[in-house]
């Protein structure tokens, strides 16, 4: 019997474009496009042409000169690449104002995602309908995992609860984790890993808002009195007082 060949490394930032080729491949099979060059999708997906065919080669697609590549075959193999040729039941533990949303939306069931079970650890909530599902006790992972055998745990709990949250998922057999939470979680070696910082990515955002609007003067420390320093102030934080503007204006002719 022929040995199978091992799969080829692929690197971590070209699995990470990997979906955004995926969406913009999904939009051209939406409107029956049969073939894409590298350019075009590169345009779509934000990229140059030559990291596209670079990525592309990772997945054994070189395209054809002078036609491009076959959208179909391409998302064939997308898909196969990411995991998506089959379905990874996800458990949500967390349903606060977060959890109730990545519920209620419907698009991670026609990715081939679909939410299993929700899990809290407030009484309150447990035994609380959210769409089709009963939200259960977080004392009941472990059975909730036996159950459903949920490929993905969604943390979607305060930053303080966190740590032990992922702890208890990957105890129960859980795999992969996409963590909501404000704050750093260890996992072992054989478990994946993703965060997701809303904050994070909106102070990424300010970093160039504030560069694009040169009138926002960056806010800066107040100067610390030295005087209430020693009397005891040191335990409040420094204020933030706005750099004075310098705004040229035309002299009167």
């Amino acid at each position: 019997m022929k040995a199978l060949r091992p799969r080829r490394r692929i690197p971590e930032a070209t699995v990470a474009r990997l979906p955004v080729y995926l969406r913009s491949l999904l939009e051209l099979a939406g409107v029956d496009t049969v073939t894409i060059s590298s350019e075009r999708l590169a345009e779509m997906a934000g990229v140059n042409a030559a990291k596209v065919r670079k990525d592309l080669s990772y997945l054994g697609s070189y395209g054809t000169r002078g036609v491009g590549y076959d959208v179909e075959f391409l998302l064939f193999q997308m898909s196969r690449e990411l995991g998506l040729t089959q379905a990874w039941p996800v458990v949500i533990v967390g349903v606060g104002n977060l959890g109730h949303a990545l519920a209620n939306y419907g698009g991670f069931g026609e990715r081939g995602f679909p939410v299993g079970a929700l899990v809290d650890a407030d009484p309150a909530k447990v035994g609380e309908r959210v769409g089709e599902l009963v939200i259960r006790s977080v004392e009941e992972l472990p059975t909730v995992v036996a159950e459903l055998g949920p490929s993905i745990g969604v943390v979607a709990t305060p930053a303080s609860v966190a740590q032990e949250v992922v702890d208890q998922l990957v105890a129960a057999g859980v795999r992969s984790i996409l963590n909501f939470a404000p704050t750093m979680v260890t996992v072992p070696a054989d478990v994946s890993l993703r965060k997701v910082d809303l904050a994070v990515e909106l102070q990424i955002l300010s970093f160039y808002q504030q560069r694009r609007s040169p009138l926002v003067a960056p806010a800066v420390p107040a100067p610390i009195d030295a005087e209430e320093v020693a009397a005891g102030g040191n335990e409040r934080s420094p204020g933030m007082v706005a750099a004075p503007l310098s705004v040229a204006t035309d002299a009167p002719s």
